[in-house]
């Protein structure tokens, strides 16, 4: 009556003849690839009549025996259509015994690696709920990179996958972080100048930047490494990460050509009043001009101060670049940037006055002249302002004014100074600025920058 009654069951390996052999050459493959290469109706010479004629004598050799014709039709297709376009897909077959499923994955031969195998294959094993995967990558001359995975799993365990949202999934796994560079750069730049920035950094990036870091932040380090080439001049880039505290924070910092020595910024960067955690060194190499190295420090603030990143990262950076240069003296003088929120010119103020302080006879080391500024910072950052009040050669109004009210209010942060010595150094200062007739603080040169040093006249009576 048409219902099975018995089976009989072949069990065993095929030997390499099986997959050594033309399909043309294995009855039961045989029919189905004619049938497939009918069915499809196309030339039996013609173009895509020798397509599929290939596509199918390249098809993995268990999946002609254990597909069937409506399956091998539907996948091979699309395998077809799919030619040479540089585009991920994914075509699944499942075993009829529910044993696993058969995926073939096709991406651009160029994209194709051994961390891009192992993410499609964590990819395809968690989606399935698969115990264990094998794959088979095939390379040829096509554009595409052909990867069969075969995805085990217990019985009953393996989950129903929507197709079309899992192969979403692989294009954005299967995606490089250069593909992502150059999305941003076309956004960033615009088509003209982001495909010219592409075609010079788009494979300067070592491996250990983009582990670090997304691709739409090389944008930012990119247009700054543009800046500094053939100038001999630093580039700065003081932020503080999202996931980063309150005290923590990251400078970058670009130079064409020799890297920065450790024991040189270093320095540089405690004087500021910041510890230094730790240092990332990447070298770009471009392929148009000088090879630029990108230092990223990690910093945490050497007190328990907090600031707003936003208003000390120009003050910071300058500060940075004049001690670099030497323009600026490399002591704790300049830990009044982050601590006061003033500009390393604004510093160099109470610099000149410690100096002259010296010169006098003052008693107090300059580490110590130091340490006492630098742990009154709001009296610090009074005190300048009580010198640009009175020599600022800008015209304003109220002045007078304004000098007796800063006067008013340093005398009284002054009385709350509870070390003693501190508060003779700090009134000291304060006799001296009361003292200065005029300096040369203001004055700028044809070129309009200031004066490389600074100096100052005083009242031999108040002094």
């Amino acid at each position: 009556d048409g219902k099975i009654a018995g089976e009989r069951r072949f069990i065993g390996l095929y030997t390499s003849t099986a997959y050594m052999v033309s399909s043309a050459e294995i009855p039961i493959v045989r029919r189905k690839c004619a049938n497939i290469v009918r069915r499809a109706g196309f030339l039996p010479k013609g173009h895509l009549g020798k397509s599929l004629v290939t596509v199918l004598e390249t098809w993995p050799r268990d999946e002609l025996f254990q597909a069937d014709e409506n399956e091998l039709y539907d996948i091979a297709m699309g395998v077809l259509r799919l030619q040479e376009h540089q585009r991920t897909r994914l075509f699944v077959r499942r075993d009829r015994f529910d044993r696993f499923v058969s995926c073939l994955v096709f991406v651009p031969r160029d994209k194709y690696n051994t961390d891009l195998r192992r993410r499609i294959a964590k990819l395809l094993l968690d989606a399935f709920n698969g115990s264990a995967v094998e794959f088979t990558p095939l390379l040829s001359e096509s554009t595409l990179a052909r990867i069969h995975f075969v995805v085990r799993a217990e019985p009953g365990a393996m989950r129903d996958v929507d197709t079309r949202e899992l192969e979403a999934r692989l294009v954005q796994v299967s995606r490089r972080w250069q593909d992502d560079l150059a999305d941003a750069l076309l956004d960033a730049f615009g088509e003209e100048q982001g495909n010219r920035l592409l075609q010079h950094y788009g494979d300067s990036f070592p491996a250990g930047y983009r582990d670090d870091y997304a691709a739409r932040t090389a944008v930012r380090d990119i247009e700054l490494i543009e800046r500094v080439q053939g100038t001999g001049h630093l580039a700065m880039n003081l932020y503080r990460p999202i996931e980063a505290g309150p005290r923590a924070f990251r400078f970058k910092v670009y130079r064409a050509g020799e890297p920065i020595a450790l024991s040189r910024s270093l320095p540089m960067l405690e004087h500021l009043g910041v510890r230094v955690d730790e240092e990332r060194p990447y070298l770009i190499e471009t392929s148009h001009a000088t090879p630029a190295w990108i230092h990223d420090f990690g910093l945490e603030l050497a007190d328990d101060a907090e600031f707003d990143i936003e208003r000390v990262k120009d003050l910071f950076e300058d500060a940075f670049e004049q001690v670099w240069t030497g323009s600026i003296e490399n002591d704790d003088f300049n830990r009044l940037v982050l601590r006061a929120h003033l500009a390393a010119r604004e510093v160099t103020i109470l610099r000149a006055y410690a100096k002259y302080l010296r010169q006098v006879g003052s008693t107090f080391s300059d580490a110590y002249i130091e340490r006492a500024m630098t742990g009154n910072p709001a009296i610090a950052r009074m005190l300048v302002e009580l010198f640009i009040a009175r020599f600022d050669p800008a015209p304003g109004t109220g002045r007078e004014a304004r000098i007796e009210r800063l006067l008013k209010v340093i005398g009284g942060a002054l009385d709350q100074v509870p070390n003693l010595d501190e508060d003779r150094i700090l009134r000291q200062f304060l006799g001296v600025i009361s003292a200065t007739l005029r300096t040369n603080y203001f004055h700028r040169g044809s070129d309009g920058r200031p004066k490389p040093y600074l100096s100052f006249k005083f009242d031999p009576a108040q002094v």
